[in-house]
Parts: C-alpha cells; sequence; structure tokens
C-alpha cells in the first residue's frame, strides 16, 4: 500500500475533530502513536519532550504540509441491496416506490447472490471511498444474502451493523416471511450466525455486528414486533428501523393500528438505548422528549426526507432534547452515498426552517400569523457546518454505540480516520476544486486554519482523501 504506512505505528502531523456538538479543535503539528489494537496510546505536541523522546525510538511517518486527518463518518441508514438502483425511481411517492424498486430489488439479490456479492464489493468500496468508517446496513430477507453482506463488511475492515429484514406482512406476495415465528426464528438464527462469523478473531478485529431489523410498523405484525423486543433484551442485540418517515406511512399506521407507529415501538419494546430510528420527521417536539427518555437515537436523512416526507425532521429541538442523532445516506431513497453531501444537506434543510420560522415571527408581531407550530419561540433552528461534522463523526459514533472515545483523537480511542489533503506540499497545487488563492495559504506555510477546514467541508470531494484507517488498519487503496 502506497502513501502513510500506520505499521509504522508514529504519525506526525495536522489532526482536527469535534469532540462536542458546536465544537471544532484542531492539532497542529501533533504526534501520535497507534498500538498493535489499533488503539491510540499517545497524543501530544510533537514538540513536547515526551514526543521527543519518542520519536528518537522509532520510525515516523509525517503527514504532508496542506494534510490533515479527521476522523471516519458513520452513516447510520442505509438499503445495502438498494444500491443497485441507486439514483432512480425518486419520482414515486414512498409506498409506490417501495412496491415499484425497492421490493424488487432486494428479492432480485436474494435470487442471485453473485449478483449481490458484486453489490455488496461495489458497496464496501465506494464507502471507503468516501470516508465512511461505519455503517448500519438494511439487508434482504434471506439469510444467506445477509450473512454474505456481513462477511464482505469483514473483509473490508469496515465497521457494520448488518441487519436481516424481519418481515411478515408484504404488498409483494412473493417477498415476506412466512409468520411472525419463521421470522423471529430466522432473526435469531441470523445473529447467531453473524456473531460465529468473527468469533475466533480478536475482539478488536471483530467489526461486523447483528441489527435486528423490523422493517417498519405497516410491514410486521404485533406478535412479530413484540417478538423482536423481547430478543433484543434478551441477546443484547441494537434494533433498527423506521419510525413517523412519510405521510402515506404515517396514515397506513393510524388506520391499521390506532395509534402513531412511536407508540406500537413502545409497546413492542424497541425503544431502547439500542435502538436507531430513521427519518422521524412527523415527531413533534412532545414527541421527541418522550424518544430522549427511551435512550434512541435517530439517523437524520436529509436527502431521502426532501424526496419521500412531507415535513422535515426537527434537528434543533431533537439536538436540545438530548436525544443521540447521527446522518444517514438512505440509499437509495437518498441519491448519494457521501455523507459530505448529508452533512451540506443537514444544513441547507435547517437553514431553511429557520427562515420559514423567521418569517412566520414576522407575520405573527404584524397580525397575520400563520401558525408556524406548536414549536414556534425564539431560538433558532439552524444549524452550522461545525455540528454537522459532529453529527458525520463523533456524533454518529455515539448514536451507534461505537467503542468509547470514537470519532475522537484521545488516547484509548481507536483510530479510525482519513487522511485528507488539501495542497499538494511538493508543488503548491490544490487538490480537487480548493482554490487558494491566498499565495501563502497555496504554498502551505500558513498553519491550518478553521476556514481551511471549512473550504473543504463546503467543497471537498473524493479527489481530496488520500487514505483511510479502521481500528488502525488501513482499508481501500491509499492514493499516491
Amino acid at each position: 500500500m502506497a502513501g502513510i504506512d500506520i505499521a509504522q505505528k508514529l504519525l506526525r502531523g495536522d489532526f482536527v475533530h469535534t469532540p462536542r456538538l458546536g465544537v471544532i479543535e484542531i492539532f497542529h503539528d501533533y504526534l501520535l502513536c497507534i498500538g498493535e489494537r489499533g488503539i491510540i496510546e499517545y497524543f501530544a505536541p510533537a514538540s513536547s519532550d515526551n514526543s521527543q523522546s519518542i520519536m528518537a525510538n522509532g520510525v515516523i511517518t509525517r503527514l504532508p504540509k496542506g494534510s490533515f486527518v479527521v476522523p471516519t463518518f458513520c452513516d447510520l441508514h442505509l438499503h445495502a441491496p438498494q444500491f443497485l438502483y441507486q439514483g432512480t425511481g425518486l419520482h414515486l411517492p414512498l409506498m409506490d416506490w417501495l412496491n415499484e424498486y425497492a421490493f424488487k430489488a432486494e428479492e432480485t439479490l436474494d435470487a442471485h447472490p453473485e449478483l449481490a456479492e458484486q453489490v455488496y464489493r461495489r458497496l464496501a468500496y465506494r464507502l471507503v471511498e468516501h470516508g465512511t468508517g461505519a455503517v448500519m446496513l438494511f439487508g434482504t430477507i434471506k439469510m444467506d444474502t445477509n450473512l454474505l453482506l456481513a462477511r464482505i463488511m469483514q473483509e473490508s475492515g469496515l465497521r457494520a451493523f448488518v441487519g436481516k429484514l424481519s418481515m411478515d406482512i408484504s404488498s409483494r406476495p412473493s417477498y415476506v416471511e412466512d409468520s411472525a415465528e419463521t421470522s423471529l426464528a430466522a432473526a435469531r438464527t441470523f445473529c447467531d450466525r453473524c456473531v460465529e462469523m468473527t468469533a475466533t478473531l480478536p475482539d478488536h478485529k471483530r467489526l461486523v455486528e447483528p441489527v435486528l431489523t423490523p422493517r417498519f410498523v405497516p410491514t410486521c405484525s404485533k406478535e412479530l414486533l413484540s417478538g423482536l423486543g423481547s430478543l433484543s433484551e434478551e441477546k443484547n442485540v441494537r434494533i433498527q428501523s423506521h419510525m413517523a418517515e412519510a405521510h402515506d406511512q404515517v396514515q397506513h399506521v393510524l388506520s391499521e393500528h390506532g395509534e402513531a407507529d412511536m407508540d406500537v415501538f413502545i409497546r413492542s419494546n424497541l425503544l431502547t438505548p439500542r435502538t436507531v430510528q430513521a427519518h422521524c420527521t412527523f415527531l413533534s417536539p412532545q414527541d421527541l422528549r418522550r424518544l430522549a427518555q427511551t435512550g434512541t437515537a435517530i439517523a437524520h436523512c436529509p436527502l431521502s426526507n426532501a424526496y419521500f416526507s412531507a415535513e422535515s425532521f426537527r434537528l434543533r429541538e431533537a439536538l436540545d432534547t438530548a436525544v443521540r442523532v447521527g446522518l444517514g445516506t438512505d440509499v437509495a431513497g437518498g441519491y448519494s452515498i457521501d455523507i459530505m453531501n448529508a452533512m451540506r444537506q443537514a444544513v441547507a434543510v435547517s437553514r431553511m426552517r429557520e427562515g420559514a420560522r423567521i418569517m412566520s415571527k414576522i407575520r405573527s408581531d404584524s397580525g397575520a400569523g400563520d401558525g408556524f407550530g406548536e414549536d414556534d419561540n425564539e431560538k433558532p433552528l439552524s444549524i452550522d457546518w461545525r455540528e454537522a461534522l459532529y453529527l458525520a463523526t463523533r456524533g454518529g459514533a455515539v448514536a451507534l454505540g461505537l467503542p468509547e472515545g470514537c470519532g475522537t483523537f484521545k488516547v484509548g480511542a481507536p483510530f479510525d480516520a482519513q487522511w485528507i489533503e488539501l495542497i499538494v506540499e511538493d508543488s503548491g497545487e490544490v487538490v480537487g476544486e480548493l482554490d487558494f488563492l491566498d499565495a501563502a495559504a497555496k504554498s502551505g506555510t500558513v498553519p491550518l486554519t478553521l476556514e481551511m477546514v471549512e473550504k473543504w467541508w463546503c467543497l471537498g470531494d473524493t479527489r481530496n482523501r488520500r487514505g483511510v484507517w479502521i481500528q488502525g488498519t488501513a482499508v481501500g487503496c491509499n492514493k499516491t
């Protein structure tokens, strides 16, 4: 592998992380040491006496000037089989889209393992290419197809939570499990076999875990949902699903169950600190407060929400209520696998919500109120790019329950990181679309600044990503 050789254990350069919401820290010229288990064992200024002593007795890999290291991204919601038709079919309402595209693609991969392997290996490649180090995946119904997905993620070196779909109700007769009993037995077996897959590996190399995956309330009987809640508690296994996602889905659940899907999930013991629920766009501020009490995390998917939900997710309110939130691409309901796009879209949507709040207040003050909503108040609803970067890294890691410290550069944390290049040190040429027109910045003589990181956040792409490491191991191919 060309480029930085992480096996040398010592890395010197600039580091950037977001340990708390809205807080970005830049560490100029630091020394980082990775132990054999891929854990950060030392992190301090390279100029310190301790660092000088360490460097005197080791081989150092120096990060070129004009580059920095940032934690890998977390994608909390992605449908692996739907990668097959990413970027198509987005003209339909959610329930129609599921019948016309999603179920067909999933059924196709279940029937054709060769195609499934091709799709999943390409998916793993694209995830690494875009800086994603941890991902929560929806799979298909068939056991073997999901075990294949888990194996490919493990072999690719990605942290992955792989979910075998549980659904005993379907509008597609050929794509459904026979009964709640059959579905529960399959879910139990999948969890056991997924764990067995990595059982012989050292703890720090077990990167793939099972996650119980009731698709959503419309495709699951009450018996199945209740059984999955009990299974999660018994095995301490994570849960993922969709909740309060789209108007047609919300109305369907109210019609069939006489209550909202959030209440159905609560009755089934499926809203827990082990749970990640995608979307949640129809949750009120009161609902978010209830959700916070359960410890459930939310996968915010701004792009797919724009296509399939008549509401925008109340992101600021969720954060203020201490709900754990990370970002999701929701491929293929979202057409981009890039979490950098999800960050930008999250900011854009929040600013549009803030604009609506401001205009509503202006109209209300003039006597022409439009009833902006029960959560109308004086507090801004927008987030900024620094908060979005937190959601994509540390926030996502917390929401997924990753090992302690993930998403930060601190001693004891796994080294999950990506090397970002802004300027080629030797030539002074900018990389990708990052035009630094100031002569000093272009030459690399100016220390890394917050503005330079922001420019990467706004304009950066895969051309700027020179390497990715998960648990201290290089994955994919570093660029030269």
